[in-house]
């Protein structure tokens, strides 16, 4: 790749904060039970540190492999996972957070009201607009110009105070928090470095990049401003957490296992590695590859290990279902729900697991199970569809169209919401709790199919 292309793409890693509905509409959301534990385990401190519930707060992770973290309004902190495979340790990753917990705290909106640029930009529209009205296009498409870089300029200089203003925050926070800043410093060490690589910083045939251009600081700017708030804190030479570590390095091999390519895994985890990241990351490797024997055998390794921990379990269950054995995963994924106190994402995989053995006799439990499931976690469509299933095998027509609904109105699909939710009122008594909750999802989807309307006409 030239190098101009591949130092616009490092801008735009950089700049993804600034324009964060973007990647959450554009990217899936990658949900596991071990890596959301994680993950809110290594923020739940920080997220106390900052004065917010972490009951109300999460952390949430997003399937992309650029090094990135951004938030996009209310108290959610959205991670990609090539984050998660570039950091050397939890405690970087836990700096990233506290980062983005700063522009939580700080109020760092997309588009700011207050900060004016919008304002410019309307404004030179308008004049623009009117120059050409007058019979002078030249003239109006310089006003336009203009105004564009006026309002750039500003936005970019906005910006700038904001990222300051975040890491200035997120010291703070690993400070209260009793957690060292070294990963924090650490992290953006490594951004430096891949700015040289990418020609940011000047050298004998690239002139050095305007850094008032930029959105952010540069990065080793950033470095040098933290490092005077992190070194003078209590917890500067604390020691990583050994449980937290090896937890990261396990969620770290499962998602590389998961999105790379199988090759690139095996390679990076030989035969050779007998740890428990590698029979993870080879696991996953295995059966993405097609080879379900090679991926039991990692996972009867692990289950070795660990006999009683509920994701090796889960794994082990997972391999077997989606290897055509669905009577095979019922044991492990059971006693995984179990280990796991009833876990919703591993319950729902249990669930589905009950459903793809077409047994009659195991329908009672799988709606026991899933209903569970989304009593805890109402937020998983795929709990929701395996449910209406279980609901359609039993003839219950308007639970299954209220499981549709609930599905559909997760997934956005306002329409078919609309319609199932109708469908459901129709058959259930009035006034029950379901009846209500139909009658919830119909009152919600007519205002977005309203609203998409609205838009359509203006």
């Amino acid at each position: 790749m030239p190098r101009m292309k591949r130092f616009a793409c490092f801008l735009a890693l950089l700049c993804l904060s600034c324009f964060a509905a973007t990647p959450v509409l554009a990217q899936g959301i990658l949900r596991d039970a071990e890596t959301e534990s994680l993950l809110n385990d290594m923020a739940r401190p920080l997220f106390e540190a900052a004065g917010l519930r972490p009951a109300d707060a999460k952390v949430v992770l997003i399937g992309d492999p650029s090094v990135n973290a951004f938030v996009a309004g209310g108290q959610i902190v959205y991670v990609h996972t090539g984050l998660i495979d570039a950091a050397d340790s939890a405690n970087e990753v836990q700096g990233v957070i506290a980062h983005e917990i700063g522009h939580i705290t700080g109020g760092h909106a997309v588009f700011n009201r207050d900060g004016g640029y919008g304002g410019i930009s309307i404004l030179s529209l308008l004049l623009g607009a009117a120059a050409m009205a007058a019979g002078s296009p030249e003239a109006g498409t310089g006003i336009l110009m203009m105004g564009q870089r006026a309002a750039i300029g500003k936005y970019l200089a906005f910006s700038r105070v904001q990222e300051s203003s975040a890491d200035a925050a997120g010291a703070g926070y690993l400070d209260k928090a009793g957690i060292s800043g070294k990963g924090f410093l650490d992290f953006f060490n490594k951004l430096t470095i891949d700015m040289h690589r990418y020609g940011y910083y000047a050298t004998k045939n690239q002139p050095e990049i305007d850094p008032f251009s930029q959105t952010h600081p540069m990065s080793a700017e950033r470095v040098e401003n933290l490092k005077k708030d992190v070194q003078s804190s209590a917890a500067w030479n604390k020691p990583l957490d050994p449980v937290m570590e090896a937890r990261f390095q396990r969620v770290q091999a499962k998602l590389r296992g998961y999105v790379k390519e199988p090759k690139v895994t095996l390679q990076r985890y030989p035969l050779s590695d007998q740890s428990v990241a590698a029979h993870y990351a080879r696991a996953y490797a295995y059966h993405k590859s097609g080879y379900p024997e090679q991926a039991a055998a990692e996972t009867t390794a692990l289950v070795k290990i660990a006999p009683n921990d509920p994701y090796f379990l889960e794994l082990e269950g997972q391999i077997l279902l989606e290897s055509g054995k669905p009577r095979e995963a019922l044991a492990p994924l059971r006693e995984a729900t179990e280990l796991s106190h009833n876990q919703p994402l591993i319950a729902a995989t249990f669930g589905h697991a009950l459903l793809a053995t077409e047994d009659q006799a195991n329908l009672d439990e799988a709606e026991r199970v899933l209903k569970q499931a989304v009593a805890r976690d109402n937020d998983n469509p795929f709990a929701w569809m395996n449910l209406g299933t279980v609901y359609d095998r039993k003839g219950d027509e308007p639970r299954t169209a209220l499981a549709t609904a609930e599905r559909s109105n997760l997934m956005g699909d306002a329409r078919t919401a609309l319609m199932s939710a109708r469908r459901a009122m129709g058959g259930l008594p009035a006034g029950s709790p379901d009846w209500v909750r139909a009658q919830d999802i119909m009152m919600v989807s007519q205002t977005a199919l309203d609203e998409e309307k609205r838009k359509k006409r203006n």
